[in-house]
């Protein structure tokens, strides 16, 4: 999926900065710590929230079940019912923190098809998300949106996710870019929380679109479809540290493309990257490539763990559930790939590479452009640009709705099926 340039915004950018500075610091240091204390971007909602009898007349309780929800989220979670009960818990504690106007926002019935177009690689100013913005929160009710995620999540994958919106958010006060939605980000619930029956959280902004569906009656959990995105690749965030979101993915990566014997990577780079975006339906075609058949058990684990930085982000029994389900189709699963051969980001423009079988597909696509999101001496293409897609070809949304194709841009191109922001017709395709 490719991503263009966003128009510039109608203000002046130094205002446009004094909004964004003031948006950046409800998350810049504390999100990766797993804190979860957010400031800024309440004062108005605080005024509407306060003004509601549902909110007024259950403020003292919300607020201290939220606050216990913050402090007791955990991602520590080892089976797949702890997480569906921790998960449920940070919810409803949540939901209890909202006006009642607030709440109706928030929820939809869980067969709802508004999941399937409401998440995008696109900008927020571009494709409308679901439920409520983060930054139209008060503090408390933005740390106990955040606890929904860290009970949802494993620590890897709640690390990678903040890196995620750590990076949006370095691009927000540092980047040429006009866009002023980045560091904006959508929390949504399809269907009531519950342990006994299956619900749907929806999380995600522009470089980020979770959709796991947790169904107490089954016990079972599932991140298909899912969108995970980078850009850059290194920043440093507030506290000085190093941040590589991706490293993790890239690691897995090259460990498998590393244990092939030249042969095989050579049937490898020979197939077809393939690529489908969040707003569009697929047909899932394997394509050419590397059959998981032709690969040493070894090699076949190796590929598994790749495919866990997607299919695996809670906890160990959920990820060992779908690990073993996409393990049995694995010989008729095809990779290819294309790019660099060497994880090294001083050189090339990146790596692109699909995974498609009867149980999975997984793209890793590169953006050959910084989408107008230029910092001097930080790399915002190529290798710090990366658009992802987790799709299950047999149980996307849990099987609780079906894809349907977004207007417009959701779809992750331009109308008419240009290439934007420099994308070069023919090309390796760009996912998101």
């Amino acid at each position: 999926m490719t991503e263009i340039d966003p128009p510039p915004a109608p203000t002046s950018v130094p205002a446009r900065r004094r909004r964004v500075r003031a948006r950046a610091t409800w998350m810049a240091a504390t999100l990766l710590a797993g804190a979860l204390t957010l400031t800024g971007c309440s004062t108005t909602t605080t005024d509407t929230a306060s003004s509601s009898a549902t909110s007024s007349s259950t403020s003292t309780t919300a607020s201290t079940t939220a606050t216990e929800a913050a402090a007791t989220s955990s991602t520590n979670a080892t089976t797949t019912a702890q997480t569906i009960s921790d998960t449920t818990a940070a919810a409803e504690a949540f939901l209890a923190t909202l006006s009642e106007e607030q709440r109706e926002t928030v929820l939809y019935a869980y067969d709802d098809e508004t999941k399937t177009t409401s998440w995008s690689n696109f900008p927020v100013t571009f494709v409308q998300r679901a439920g409520l913005n983060l930054t139209d929160l008060t503090e408390e009710q933005q740390t106990a949106a955040l606890a929904v995620l860290q009970s949802l999540l494993s620590d890897e994958a709640y690390a990678t996710v903040s890196g995620i919106m750590g990076g949006d958010e370095y691009l927000a006060e540092n980047s040429s870019s006009t866009e002023d939605s980045l560091g904006q980000y959508y929390i949504a619930f399809f269907g009531d929380p519950s342990t006994t029956s299956a619900f749907e959280v929806q999380f995600g902004g522009h470089h980020l679109g979770i959709n796991a569906t947790l169904d107490g009656a089954s016990n079972a959990i599932t991140f298909a479809p899912t969108h995970l995105g980078v850009q850059p690749a290194v920043y440093t965030d507030a506290d000085g540290n190093e941040v590589q979101p991706f490293d993790g993915i890239y690691t897995d990566a090259f460990a498998f493309f590393n244990s092939l014997t030249a042969e095989q990577q050579a049937t490898l780079t020979s197939g077809e990257v393939s690529s489908c975006a969040p707003g569009d339906t697929c047909d899932f075609a394997t394509g050419t490539g590397l059959t998981g058949a032709d690969l040493t058990d070894e090699q076949k684990e190796l590929l598994l763990d790749l495919i866990a930085n997607w299919a695996g982000m809670a906890d160990a029994e959920s990820a060992a559930t779908t690990r073993a389900a996409i393990e049995a189709t694995l010989d008729t699963t095809v990779v290819a790939w294309s790019g660099e051969t060497t994880y090294d980001m001083s050189t090339g423009d990146g790596i692109s590479f699909s995974i498609s079988g009867p149980k999975v597909y997984v793209s890793f696509q590169a953006q050959n452009g910084s989408a107008g999101a230029d910092v001097e001496g930080v790399t915002t293409s190529g290798w710090g640009h990366v658009h992802t897609i987790y799709r299950d070809p047999t149980n996307d949304y849990a099987g609780s709705a079906t894809q349907q194709a977004a207007a417009g841009m959701g779809g992750g191109a331009m109308p008419g099926g240009g290439a934007p922001d420099g994308g070069t017709p023919g090309s390796a395709p760009s996912n998101g």
